[in-house]
């Protein structure tokens, strides 16, 4: 009997044990799927994959700064294409007066720099003479 009652308290206390590791696994799954717990575990993890995908874009601009950026231009041209087609006709013709005035202003400098040197030399031949 001394046998069995040892084994009984053995079995007994191997059964207290596991009922407590049981108790404390429960109590670790019951934090794990409390709302807030859940909550923070997928901002940690959308956090992660945020920052996973930061990473991998400022690599890829570092890799391909010019063509990046001529598809960024490209992107903002077609989402302000509305207001270019309105403005664009009004731009150009201003670009245009302004260029047209700058080639007037050095056309007559020009004409006026020919005359005197005309002049010049003239004055510069009745003197010889």
């Amino acid at each position: 009997m001394p046998r069995t009652r040892n084994s009984l308290i053995a079995a007994a206390r191997r059964s207290m044990l596991q009922r407590a590791e049981l108790h404390r696994r429960l109590d670790v799954a019951r934090a794990a799927l409390r709302p807030s717990a859940l909550v923070d575990r997928g901002k940690y993890r959308i956090g992660e994959a945020v920052d996973d995908t930061a990473h991998a874009v400022q690599q890829q601009f570092r890799n391909n700064r010019l063509p990046i950026a001529i598809a960024a231009a490209a992107g903002i041209a077609w989402l302000l294409r509305e207001p270019i087609k309105e403005h664009a006709p009004r731009l150009v013709q201003k670009i245009q007066d302004l260029a047209t005035d700058v080639a007037d202003h050095f056309r007559s400098a020009d004409a006026s720099a020919d005359e005197d040197d005309i002049d010049l030399v003239e004055e510069d031949d009745e003197t010889v003479r």
